[in-house]
């Protein structure tokens, strides 16, 4: 595996890790306090979890179908991702 393919599955790994993170938080703010705002987070978040490990599974079987040059654009959005995802986790746990 191509050191970009590896930090690209990396960094869709860790925004899976938060979005778990996240959708405990939002779904046990769900349950305490019956609002709808936790409820569609967590749906949003289960989407975007999904959108994640499908990205993550190309990463890792399907590199050669991927042109290499565009490996670090998709690298900036994943990270870009994870930056506002880190933030949305932080703000939450509050």
């Amino acid at each position: 595996m191509e050191a970009t393919s590896a930090a690209l599955s990396a960094v869709s790994l860790a925004n899976i890790g938060i979005l778990c993170v996240l959708i405990a938080v939002y779904a046990r703010m769900r349950m305490a306090t019956r609002a709808r705002l936790p409820l569609g987070m967590t749906v949003v978040c289960s989407l975007l979890l999904l959108h994640n490990a499908i990205g993550a599974l190309a990463y890792f079987s399907m590199e050669e179908l991927f042109s290499h040059a565009v490996f670090p654009y998709m690298l900036g959005v994943g990270i870009a991702e994870l930056a506002g995802l880190a933030i949305l986790l932080r703000l939450a746990l509050e």
